[in-house]
């Protein structure tokens, strides 16, 4: 057997193999066999007609044909390994030049390949901002504001006031095909937020809630609102008129910020126990939301000065994911993609050109962060894995259903998959913990030597993700040790940033 490799540009190799003609010869017999089988020939019992008698009922194409698939399907392992490629996923028969000699082509996808570049020199400043005093009274206001007494008055409405409203919305001078309907008319309780307040993410638009000053229950309005050309797209540069009528004004009464009120909130002795828990959970969430950010720009450096190469197929499998996680968002708000196509004006193709880019990002940082997590030497111990494991156990309880919860332990993929995805995330979080210490020069560092002399290393899933029955024998144990009656603390729901709106 003779191969012939050309590396292709899109990471693909194509292979020109040349087979002897005994082997062919072999196949078609086995290929008549085969078809005889299948196919009644008078006179003789399934798969007895001899070679000669199947070519005449048959005739030889269809041999032939059913020979290729064999003989392809003996060579190519072996095809594979005496070209010494790592493929990424099974490669085609593109053409066959020749049948004498037998010679076939094919595509092979390779592998992705990750070269690094001197990602040790990189550095980012770190400006990890301080929690302050008003960030705390921020909280403590949203806290008094969960506690609001709420009565009704008989007046006007004035800041801070919950008023009831029905409300409903068009578009002015809608184009051809557009809907002009935004809001279908339903009920809406609105808290009227103090001038100068933030409102950028106020409903139905910013600043609307102070167009409700000074009305009273029973009282209409019609306001106009053009939408900026930065907004959501089907409402971009959109002049819109909301129809308000409200329904019932409220009072809202806060209560005084005292060791009660401390109390009332959680296990708290006075206030300066909830101001003090309240800074921590604050500089915490700060802290995880700074080191997110660090790590993404750190990681597009990475990207920057490395070269990153993959097979198209490969990115066809990541656009893919992009559009499955479309669908299940779609999903979530009772909407389907053909209806979000339909409305986007778009087909299937048009979606995947839209979404490449996207998938190219995800597709790099994945890759990436995987060679960063082999070259780095990134390992979960087996405790490790089993108190997160533990963690997430414990929270899941908490947010399903027992029965479900159990029936989801008890499935054998659910297990596996729950503990090596488990595994994946603690990974990618030391490797970028890795990447941020390296980027503010707090990680020991490499020669350029000592990195260019070693081995090149293939991106894939780390060695230490665990197999399914380690990853099952460490769910099962959890299992056993899993309360269902665990809560989330208090101190998780501290550093919200704004009140819960009242709705039906």
């Amino acid at each position: 057997m003779k191969i012939e490799t050309k590396t292709l540009e899109d990471h693909q190799v194509e292979l020109t193999v040349e087979v002897d003609p005994e082997p062919f010869e072999e196949a078609k017999q086995r290929a008549a066999r085969r078809l005889a089988k299948r196919v009644k020939i008078p006179g003789f019992r399934p798969g007895k007609a001899p070679y000669p008698v199947v070519v005449r009922h048959l005739g030889e194409p269809a041999i032939i044909e059913e020979a290729i698939e064999l003989l392809v399907n003996d060579i190519y392992p072996q095809v594979i390994k005496e070209a010494q490629i790592e493929p990424y996923s099974m490669g085609s028969l593109e053409d066959i030049p020749s049948l004498n000699p037998p010679t076939f082509k094919f595509l092979v996808p390779l592998k992705a390949q990750v070269e690094l570049g001197d990602y040790h020199s990189i550095r980012l400043p770190y400006e990890l901002k301080p929690v302050t005093d008003e960030d705390i009274e921020e909280v403590l206001m949203n806290l008094r504001e969960r506690q609001a007494l709420i009565e009704p008055v008989d007046r006007p409405a004035q800041e801070g006031d919950l008023v009831r409203i029905s409300l409903s919305a068009e578009r002015q001078n809608p184009a051809e095909g557009v809907d002009p309907v935004v809001i279908n008319e339903h009920s809406h309780s609105v808290i009227i937020l103090a001038e100068g307040a933030d409102d950028s993410d106020e409903y139905p638009f910013p600043g609307f809630s102070r167009h409700l000053i000074g009305m009273s229950a029973g009282e209409q309005k019609t306001v106009h609102h053009t939408y900026p050309d930065d907004a959501m797209e089907e409402l971009r540069d959109a002049l819109v008129s909301f129809h308000i009528t409200v329904n019932q004004v409220n009072q809202r009464s806060l209560p005084e910020l005292d060791d009660e009120f401390a109390k009332s909130v959680g296990d708290y002795e006075n206030m300066q126990d909830l101001r003090a828990a309240i800074r921590e959970d604050l500089e915490q969430h700060a802290e995880d939301e700074y080191n997110e950010e660090y790590s993404e720009k750190v990681l597009e450096e990475v990207i920057k000065i490395s070269t990153i190469k993959y097979p198209p197929q490969m990115l066809e499998n990541e656009i893919d994911t992009v559009i499955n996680r479309l669908e299940n968002n779609l999903a979530a708000q009772q909407l389907d993609l053909d209806l979000y196509l339909k409305y986007r004006q778009m087909d299937q193709e048009g979606l995947r050109e839209e979404v490449k880019p996207v998938a190219i990002k995800r597709l790099e940082k994945t890759l990436t962060l995987l060679e960063l997590s082999h070259r780095e030497e990134i390992n979960i111990e087996r405790d490790e894995l089993q108190s997160e494991t533990s963690r997430t156990l414990d929270k899941l309880s908490y947010f399903m259903d027992e029965k479900e919860f159990r029936r989801m332990l008890r499935t054998e993929n659910s297990r596996a998959g729950l503990v090596s995805n488990i595994m994946i995330d603690m990974i990618v979080e030391k490797t970028q913990a890795r990447l941020r210490n390296i980027a503010r020069g707090m990680a020991e560092n490499k020669s350029a030597e000592e990195s260019a002399s070693e081995p090149e290393t293939q991106p894939a899933l780390p060695e230490s993700i665990p197999t399914d029955t380690e990853s099952e024998l460490i769910a099962e144990d959890e299992l056993e040790s899993t309360e269902l009656t665990s809560q989330p603390t208090i101190d998780e729901n501290l550093s919200n940033d704004k009140p819960e709106q009242l709705s039906d």
